[in-house]
């Protein structure tokens, strides 16, 4: 099932991106694929439970604190959701490594499809390549801080005369999608 990681650096410490991410209601802030929290206070850890709606459903399902290391790691797994086509069973990771002055972050997306829906692997691995990026950066913006993406590569040659030089390229982090098998 696909598997989609991006990773962004934070300009705040390890400790206060982890309890931002440990406190599930923080989600709706930022992730597309969490379209609201339920507001009661949940004390953070492990098997610790939310209620939550995922974008485009009326009801709500439970999300569970499936992983929980403090200052490292944390992992969400939602509620299976049934829909016509078969199953859906996301999972949101969350790797934290101090680098420089902020911190590393590594967003994980992990769908897990069944029956029908197992065939629309590669529509989902589509969808989130493309909107993970975009939450990395919501990310930042919620907490205040910086987003830092590599730097745009300068021109080897001086361009020629007459010639406006090109405009440099604010590259994104890039997605990655490991499919079952073929590595991690």
């Amino acid at each position: 099932m696909p598997r989609v990681t991006t990773s962004v650096i934070v300009s705040r410490p390890a400790a206060e991106v982890f309890d931002f991410l440990a406190d599930a209601r923080n989600l709706s802030l930022w992730s597309s694929g969490v379209a609201a929290v339920d507001r009661d206070a949940v004390p953070p850890g492990a098997n610790a439970q939310y209620r939550y709606r995922y974008p485009g459903r009326h009801r709500e399902h439970l999300l569970v604190c499936a992983g929980y290391e403090p200052c490292r790691h944390i992992v969400f797994r939602g509620q299976r959701m049934w829909s016509p086509l078969g199953t859906q069973v996301p999972e949101y990771g969350f790797d934290l490594m101090p680098h420089g002055g902020g911190t590393l972050v590594r967003l994980s997306v992990h769908s897990a499809l069944g029956a029908g829906m197992a065939l629309f692997s590669p529509v989902v691995s589509m969808a989130w390549r493309r909107d993970l990026p975009v939450d990395a950066r919501k990310l930042c913006e919620a907490l205040g801080g910086l987003y830092a993406a590599p730097r745009a590569l300068k021109a080897v040659r001086p361009p020629e005369a007459g010639v406006p030089a090109p405009e440099p390229y604010d590259y994104a982090p890039a997605a990655r999608v490991i499919q079952p098998g073929v590595g991690a």
